[in-house]
């Protein structure tokens, strides 16, 4: 297992994944206590290169992978992506692009609304996740190994999903679905449209004894900052109902 601590090593594995069609990519973070998440971990899998980096590392600069995330000849592939796309677009002022979520993408291949990741990956490749460091905090070092194979074992899987399904999609003849107006996206102008507020929190954000003092929520989803929910969480729900229409009268027609 390649663990990433240093800047150098991080451009080197970079480098081997831009030479990849596409790369998967997770991250592990901590937000119950602050308004943004804290980025405890960095996962990324690419055809024939795998790699954890730790960006709480001392003197680990971020940049060549921020450069990955930009790459327009590699497709970045996220399960659930809005959360992930959220601290890329804190951190580097923009989002990865081009973005393929499975999530989105499962209901066109018919495994249901808002499939979990656990349960495609035993729809698709058969087999079961380990949960046993589910509940880790990723801001604590060291990791041991087992935490950081559980943590890898997300994009290895999501490496292996990503073809199956586009396979899937290109056989079926749903390839469209996905391409029209980026169905299976979050379109990048949604995010952007508040990209202001979303990279400065309100003012009521700045009190760390509030922050403390709310309740941390079970719902990923609910603990979204609110800047960023707005017309991009409507956008979103929209794009998904026109799918599911989609793929209900193509197999009403059949």
């Amino acid at each position: 297992m390649r663990v990433i601590t240093t800047t150098s090593d991080l451009e080197a594995v970079c480098q081997e994944m831009a030479q990849q069609p596409f790369v998967a990519v997770d991250t592990e973070f901590m937000r119950e206590t602050t308004y943004w998440p804290k980025l405890c971990l960095i996962q990324a899998a690419a055809p024939g290169v795998e790699a954890v980096i730790d960006p709480l590392a001392e003197g680990l600069a971020l940049a060549p992978f921020m450069g990955l995330m930009a790459n327009e000849k590699v497709l970045k592939v996220f399960h659930a992506s809005r959360q992930d796309l959220e601290i890329f677009l804190k951190i580097a002022g923009k989002l990865p692009h081009p973005v393929f979520d499975t999530q989105i993408a499962a209901m066109a291949c018919g495994y249901g609304d808002t499939v979990a990741y656990d349960a495609l990956v035993q729809q698709i490749l058969k087999r079961r996740l380990d949960k046993s460091s589910r509940f880790t905090d990723w801001s604590r070092r060291p990791l041991s190994e087992n935490q950081l194979t559980y943590a890898l074992a997300d994009v290895t899987h999501l490496r292996d999903i990503y073809p199956k399904m586009y396979s899937k999609l290109e056989s079926e003849g749903r390839l469209s679905w996905l391409d029209e107006e980026h169905d299976y996206l979050l379109d990048p102008e949604d995010l952007r449209h508040d990209a202001g507020k979303f990279l400065e929190p309100p003012e009521a954000a700045q009190d760390d004894r509030r922050l403390r003092a709310r309740p941390a929520s079970r719902c990923r989803m609910a603990r979204t900052p609110s800047a960023t929910t707005g017309c991009a969480a409507r956008a979103h729900r929209e794009r998904r109902s026109a799918l599911r229409n989609r793929r209900a009268a193509s197999e009403k027609r059949r």
